[in-house]
């Protein structure tokens, strides 16, 4: 049925693709010509303006045409594979197949069959979660240790050279554990299913968020709370992420309408501000802020005021080089992964992402941590 469908004539077919073709052609030679140093972002800009006149101008029977326009989604010139990072470190990615470490010069190594996973401090180790398991790895793939616990996800490590600590949740509570896998501690609950966070420059305190939506924090070696700085008290409806700065002054807290920036010892709020944001995340050694954002179906990087680069579809995962200068973002749509300086002045995209990690569905970038 389907193929005798396909070669049924639709009336006016033809000339709404012969309609459509001339708007865009018009388009094209109408144009500012780019000199040759221009950015990627531009040529997307392009891509983005032609998808909108085809959209606006053909009719159903002209279907054929969107569909051809649609293959400009993406970085144009992007490498076939990854074949280096642009930065010192090493990339934690999650897929369909597993956890996988990622290393600067493009190699790839499944962990095994996990669902979630973090760094430990100076990149040593990675804790990762499965069903009713928590683990840590070496990045051989070599297992140290198991925690069985129910639902056990979203695990965080901190700590020094000596001493270091794991927060994960589980199906309602929160856990710290040492990172020998020993002496796990149960913080609190109930709890949301936003990942807690570690807090700089303060031995092991933990912030969290609670099921009303506010914010808590516990510190582990006293035993003391968990309290609710007068700063942190008001509830947030749909709370999505936190994250502190590298100093452990300024707070991020990204909830489904609006980002709040809190100061360490602020009696309320440094900022809000109300607006959807895909994701939101605080330059490694300072306090400034790149988000993505998506508006009528072109998604946008924007760091600080600057706007860095745009596309169409949904942009994901949004993580900092540990040296900060560069930012990695996905692009699902275009199943590509584009690395933009954080200058503005480089571009660097990578195609086929979901089959270098045997995925179905899009990579998720689960940390980019330090150089060992």
């Amino acid at each position: 049925m389907k193929r005798e469908l396909e070669r049924v004539d639709v009336p006016g077919e033809h000339e709404a693709r012969e309609r459509a073709w001339n708007v865009v052609t018009a388009a094209f030679s109408e144009r500012t010509p780019v000199p040759q140093t221009s950015h990627w972002p531009r040529v997307a800009a392009v891509a983005i303006a032609l998808s909108t006149v085809v959209a606006a101008t053909v009719s159903s029977p002209g279907r054929a045409v969107l569909d051809e326009i649609r293959e400009v989604v993406g970085v144009e010139r992007a490498q076939p594979a990854l074949f280096s990072l642009p930065a010192p470190g090493r990339l934690l990615v999650a897929s369909d197949a597993g956890v996988w470490v990622v290393s600067e010069d493009g190699s790839r190594r499944l962990l095994g069959d996990y669902r979630e996973a973090t760094w430990s401090p100076f990149g040593r180790y990675v804790a990762a979660t499965r069903e009713n398991e928590l683990v840590a790895i070496e990045p051989d793939g070599d297992v140290r240790w198991t925690l069985a616990r129910r639902g056990a996800r979203s695990p965080r490590w901190t700590g020094s050279e000596a001493d270091t600590r794991i927060a994960y949740l589980t199906t309602t509570r929160v856990h710290a554990v040492p990172g020998d896998g020993t002496g796990d501690v149960d913080v609190g609950g109930p709890s949301h299913r936003v990942a807690p966070v570690w807090r700089p420059s303060a031995r092991f305190t933990l912030t969290y968020v609670d099921t009303l939506g506010r914010v808590r924090l516990y510190d582990i070696d006293s035993g003391l709370g968990p309290w609710r700085p007068a700063g942190l008290s008001k509830a947030f409806r749909g709370p999505r992420k936190l994250e502190w700065s590298s100093d452990g002054r300024r707070l991020l807290f990204l909830t489904r309408r609006k980002l709040v920036l809190f100061g360490s010892r602020s009696r309320s709020p440094l900022s809000i501000r109300s607006e959807r944001l895909v994701d939101a995340a605080l330059r490694p050694g300072s306090h400034e802020l790149a988000v993505l954002r998506t508006r009528e179906g072109v998604s946008e990087l924007l760091v600080g005021k600057r706007s860095l680069f745009s596309g169409t579809g949904r942009f994901t995962a949004l993580v900092w080089s540990p040296d900060g200068r560069w930012l990695l973002l996905g692009w699902p749509a275009a199943d590509q992964w584009v690395f933009v300086r954080a200058d503005g002045k480089r571009i660097r995209a990578v195609s086929n992402v979901s089959a270098q990690f045997h995925s179905q569905s899009f990579p998720r970038v689960e940390g980019w941590c330090c150089a060992p």
